[in-house]
């Protein structure tokens, strides 16, 4: 039984959504990947729930969440050798440029 429902127990609940036009799948993945402007969330060992109503979906998704950035430290060693700067500046003037490697060198020998 879940908590909070009335005693009512997931088989009557599922029957319950069925009659409301509300489908649940599980989706079996080995890992979600979210792109974000600079980074990526990446959820390992996921389990996602789509929920279907009425034409439309959503997602729902749990596991373990690691968060990396997009920019490599292959990256960052290049733009500070061709900018003749730390990598620290050279990894904000990457951050800053969303991972565009032309524009961080740029924009770092603008500013020397």
């Amino acid at each position: 039984m879940l908590p909070g429902m009335g005693g009512m127990d997931p088989k009557q609940m599922g029957k319950l959504m069925s009659q409301m036009g509300i489908k649940t799948e599980e989706i079996s993945a080995l890992r979600v990947i979210i792109e974000k402007e600079g980074s990526k969330i990446i959820i390992e060992s996921p389990q996602i729930t789509k929920i279907s109503m009425k034409g439309d979906s959503s997602y729902q998704i749990s596991g373990k969440v690691v968060e990396e950035s997009a920019i490599s430290d292959e990256d960052v060693k290049m733009v500070a050798e061709q900018a003749g700067c730390s990598t620290e500046d050279a990894k904000k003037a990457l951050e800053d440029c969303n991972g565009d490697i032309a524009e961080a060198i740029v924009k770092l020998q603008e500013n020397k």
